[in-house]
Parts: C-alpha cells; sequence; structure tokens
C-alpha cells in the first residue's frame, strides 16, 4: 500500500474513531434528557391523579374539568394505580395487583421513587389526604422517545459514514499533495545511472524530511561520483602514466644496442634511462598514494577531529622535516566553544590533503618559508596555506585540481599531478571548499573552507 494511501486511512480511522466517541456521548446525553423529561412527564401524571381521585371534593368543578382533560390525554401504554395503607387498590380497580407489595412498601417509605421495568419507566408517591394514606404509581412506555431517539442514531450513523468518507477523499488529497515533492525525487532518482552520477536530485526550500531526503541522496551521489571518479583516474591513467616511461627506457635500450658506442654515449643513455626510472617510480609511488587514498575514501572512519589540534601536528612534522621558523602558523580567531573547531571526518584522509598543499609549497617556492592561518568561528572553520613560489598562471587555477594535470610553469619540477586531485576530492567529502588565490612569481594562497 502507497503512502499517501496508508495515511488517508489512518486519518481516516483517527477521526472517524474520534468522531464515534463523541456521537455516542451525544446519545448517550440525549437519551438521558429524554429519560429524565419522560421521568417528569410521569411525576406531573402521578400527581395529576391524586388531585383527580384524591382531592376532587375539594375543588371547584371548572378546576376538576380541567385536570380531567389534561389527564385524559394518556401515555403510551399508561398504568395508574392507587394503593391504600393495605396496599389494595383504590379507585381504580386492580384485579392482578400491577405492583408487587414491596414495591408499594418502598415507595411508601422512600416517599417518592423512580425506576425501570423492562421498556416502561415507573415512578411513585407518597400522597397523605384526609381520606389516608395513598402510594400513587404511574408507568408508561415512551414511544415518541424511543423514535426520537431512533431517528437520532439513523442520523448519526449516516453523518459518521458520510464524514469518513469526506475524510479520506480530504485526507487522501492533502497526502498527495504533501507527498507531490517525493514522487519528483523518485522520478528524479530513477534517471540516475551508474555511468553518469553528475544527477543531482531538486532538493527543494523547505526544511521537512523530504528536502533531508533529497540532501543526504545527493551527497551519497557525490561519495559515488568521487569513488567512480578515483578509480576511473587510476585504472585509466595508470596504464598511460606506467606505459610512458616504460616504452622510453624501452626505446633509449633498444637504438643503444643497434650498434656498438661509445663510453660517453653509453653514460648519457644509462642516465637518460635513470631519469626515465625515477619518473616511473615517482608515477607509482603517486598512484600508490591514489589507491590509498580511494581505499580510505571509500571506506573512512569517521570521528570528530580537532582542527587545531592538526594544525599544530602537521607544524611540528614540518618545523622537524624543513627547520625551525620555516613553518609559520598562524591563529586568527577561536570560538569560545572548542566543540566548534571539530569536524566529524577522517584524520588520514585529512593529514593527507594538507600535507599534499604543504608539500607543494615547498617545492615549488625551493623550500621558502610556508605560513598556515586559521580562522574559526560559530558557523565556519578557514585555514589558509601561503607560499612564496613559482605561483599558477590565471588560467590554469581550476586545472589544478585534474588528475595528473601539471602546470605550464612547473614542467621542470619533478611530480604527476595527483596530490592536488586527491587533495580536492578528501576536502568535498567532509563538505569542504577548496579554492586558490596565486599571483605568479609571488605568492599562491590555497584557502580550505568547512561549514559547520
Amino acid at each position: 500500500m502507497k503512502i499517501k494511501n496508508r495515511l488517508s486511512l489512518y486519518f481516516t480511522a483517527i477521526s472517524a474513531i474520534v468522531l464515534l466517541i463523541v456521537q455516542v456521548v451525544i446519545c448517550i446525553t440525549f437519551n438521558s434528557l429524554i429519560r429524565s423529561n419522560f421521568y417528569d412527564q410521569l411525576m406531573d401524571r402521578a400527581n395529576v391523579a391524586a388531585k383527580l381521585y384524591l382531592e376532587a371534593d375539594e375543588i371547584s368543578e371548572d378546576s376538576l374539568n380541567r385536570v380531567k382533560e389534561h389527564y385524559l390525554k394518556g401515555l403510551h401504554s399508561e398504568v395508574v394505580r392507587i394503593y391504600d395503607e393495605k396496599n389494595a387498590a383504590s379507585f381504580i380497580k386492580d384485579k392482578n395487583q400491577f405492583w408487587s407489595s414491596p414495591i408499594i412498601n418502598q415507595v411508601r417509605k422512600n416517599k417518592r421513587v423512580q425506576f425501570d421495568e423492562g421498556q416502561r419507566q415507573t415512578v411513585g408517591i407518597y400522597y397523605n389526604d384526609n381520606q389516608g394514606n395513598f402510594v400513587i404509581l404511574v408507568s408508561a412506555i415512551d414511544k415518541p422517545g424511543a423514535k426520537r431517539m431512533q431517528d437520532l442514531i439513523k442520523s448519526m450513523a449516516v453523518l459518521l459514514i458520510c464524514v469518513t468518507a469526506g475524510l479520506f477523499l480530504i485526507s487522501r488529497w492533502f497526502a498527495k499533495k504533501t507527498l507531490e515533492p517525493l514522487d519528483q525525487v523518485v522520478s528524479q532518482m530513477r534517471l540516475v545511472r551508474a555511468g553518469d552520477l553528475s544527477l543531482r536530485v531538486d532538493e527543494g526550500n523547505g526544511k521537512d524530511e523530504i528536502s533531508a531526503l533529497a540532501y543526504n541522496f545527493n551527497r551519497l551521489l557525490a561519495h559515488l561520483q568521487n569513488t567512480f571518479e578515483l578509480q576511473q583516474t587510476f585504472v585509466v591513467n595508470a596504464s598511460h602514466e606506467l606505459r610512458t616511461p616504460i616504452t622510453s627506457i624501452i626505446g633509449e635500450i633498444e637504438i643503444t644496442l643497434n650498434k656498438l658506442r661509445s663510453q660517453p654515449e653509453y653514460e648519457e643513455t644509462l642516465k637518460s634511462v635513470l631519469v626515465d626510472a625515477g619518473r616511473l617510480n615517482e608515477t607509482i609511488s603517486s598512484l600508490l598514494e591514489l589507491a590509498n587514498a580511494d581505499k580510505d575514501y571509500t571506506h573512512p572512519a569517521y570521528k570528530n577531529v580537532a582542527v587545531d589540534e592538526l594544525i599544530w601536528e602537521l607544524s611540528d612534522y614540518w618545523t622537524e622535516k624543513t627547520g625551525k621558523g620555516m613553518f609559520v602558523v598562524n591563529i586568527l580567531q577561536l570560538p569560545d566553544d572548542q566543540e566548534k573547531l571539530q569536524l566529524f571526518a577522517n584524520k588520514s584522509l585529512l593529514t593527507i590533503a594538507f600535507n599534499n598543499i604543504i608539500g607543494n609549497a615547498y617545492k615549488f617556492s625551493k623550500n621558502q618559508r610556508v605560513q598556515c592561518d586559521l580562522y574559526a568561528d560559530e558557523e565556519t572553520i578557514i585555514i589558509k596555506i601561503i607560499d612564496h613560489g613559482v605561483g599558477i598562471m590565471p588560467g590554469e587555477l581550476e586545472k589544478v585540481f585534474d588528475s595528473f594535470y601539471r602546470g605550464t610553469n612547473v614542467k621542470n619540477y619533478q611530480g604527476s599531478g595527483v596530490g592536488l586531485y586527491v587533495t580536492a576530492k578528501i576536502i568535498q567529502l567532509f563538505n569542504g571548499s577548496i579554492t586558490i588565490d596565486s599571483i605568479p612569481g609571488q605568492t599562491t594562497t590555497f584557502t580550505i573552507t568547512f561549514n559547520r
């Protein structure tokens, strides 16, 4: 069953039960009022019987006629009896003793009673007269009241059915409208294919559960896309990057072996082979780094990482490696709450990302001083890494994050172009962003921002 139908049924069932309870309360209250009103009528009949039979000698003829006219309007199955002190019927014959002596004595004891006898309602009064002490009992069946009660129940039943049907239709319409964004998200999800993970579903402008679902689905797609890109980069570029130096080595050796060479020529060939072997070794190391990053990336162990502590660990490492004063940390601002300095991330991957940037800063500045600025407030954490090296050409700022891309002004520096690619993927994995500002020949600033 679809969610919209299930929600409609749940809402309708709850509403119908509440309405049914209200109707039952109304029926019980109405029935109580009808019965109470009929008892009052019976009590009036008992008093009229007392006036008619016991005080007829004390009232005028006109008044007696009015009492008789009122009394003659009998109730359905009405029974009236007047019993004397010996519980014998007076004024009105009662061959079968309609009410037993215990009931008559109870009326005499309590002075006034009312009770049910099946469908009948009965009232009794104790009446003291100059002719003696009498018990008057009046009983009847409230047919009009029963009919009104039946009509009310029928009306309530029809109302319950109509309201329940209306509630179901209205609630289903509301459920359909409410879940319409979910249907759109599902339709967009169907368009996602393993070969193309660049599609993103519309997250909308709301902050409801559907928007949260779309947001987390987009995060999953981004994660999968980055993972597949890392794997594809490794597979596609491994063959290319490994084939180039190997082909060069084989070609140089084959040419050298075609004929005898002089010692300087052999030495030159060996030097060229050594350079190609060095490139091959660097490429293999880069590919291994890419593979290790891919392994950690696809199965990262998340935990809270204190960014300020990580920066100081990096400072200790690079200070020991490059010398005192060569890695400068500037703390620009820290939040009052230390928990605001923590990221839910993988520390090993963050270390790889920062070390790739810092390592490039030293390499392309020929081991000049590198500066690291840390700024953090309640909402963001910003890390800037600044070097004074060759810089990046304006048209190449975005390309440096492509796998195996190398800038035109760094061809003389060793490298494979994998480091910044891996760094960008890691930063994206932890919902961060990385930008570059560079003045060629002067400074380069990498800005890493994490929004909490």
